[in-house]
């Protein structure tokens, strides 16, 4: 069951779940806000709890509608593309050969068969992008498992719209954003303690900033810097 509360010029969109705690999230591009909330809860109780975070919802709201964003790609020569947060230009090989992504010094070379499209072009890149990131967490989790004394079981790494990674504490597995492979190596290393540290504290509570202040001190500095970084154009639907 789904319903909507009116907060002035804030609608938060509610959705009820067989779940025990309230979560409230802000989507970009735009700043939708959504709030999961326990079957029973009533509704009123659920308004007063999005009456209390109205600052913090506006703030992200603020941050989300002004964050820059990448324009839309044609996967055509000469077109830009980031990769570890270093502009390369990508140079589009049609060819009757099997599909390959090759990174030179200056140029992304994207070998296609003939008559592809701009959507295969692109799942060819985002496919190649996915490889980066499984190839570069590997190491970055085996060097961080023994400092912070935790296990993952498993990293998944897909595209992601809303979120930059997610953590499973139960099974204690990880999820990564392929679009991390755009960004600075410093950013993936960020995300990777992030979502580790939750396999410890769930929650973003007063625990998990002493955690990530102990394992990583300059970790807000990385959350700027990522968060500043121009992301992907999208077509988003809720």
């Amino acid at each position: 069951m789904a319903s909507r509360i009116e907060l002035g010029d804030v609608a938060v969109d509610v959705v009820f779940k067989n779940i025990k705690n309230i979560h409230l999230s802000v989507h970009p591009p735009t700043g939708h806000v959504r709030i999961s909330a326990p079957a029973r809860m009533d509704l009123a109780t659920i308004r007063v709890f999005a009456i209390a975070k109205l600052g913090w919802i506006r703030q992200q709201q603020k941050k989300l509608r002004e964050q820059e964003r990448e324009t839309p790609r044609e996967y055509l020569d000469r077109e830009s593309h980031y990769i570890w947060g270093k502009r390369y230009l990508l140079k589009v090989v049609e060819i009757d050969a099997p599909p390959a992504v090759d990174l030179g010094h200056t140029t992304l070379r994207l070998q296609a068969r003939l008559g592809t499209s701009p959507d295969q072009r692109q799942a060819m890149l985002e496919e190649w992008y996915r490889g980066q990131i499984k190839q570069s967490v590997s190491p970055l989790i085996a060097q961080w498992e023994p400092v912070m004394g935790v296990k993952v079981a498993r990293c998944y790494v897909q595209k992601m719209k809303t979120r930059w990674g997610s953590c499973n504490p139960i099974v204690q597995t990880i999820r990564l954003n392929t679009e991390l492979a755009k960004k600075p190596p410093e950013c993936l290393e960020y995300l990777v303690v992030h979502e580790m540290a939750h396999l410890l504290e769930p929650s973003h509570n007063h625990r998990f900033v002493t955690l990530m202040d102990r394992f990583m001190p300059h970790w807000r500095f990385h959350r700027e810097e990522l968060n500043r970084l121009p992301v992907c154009h999208e077509t988003w639907d809720y």
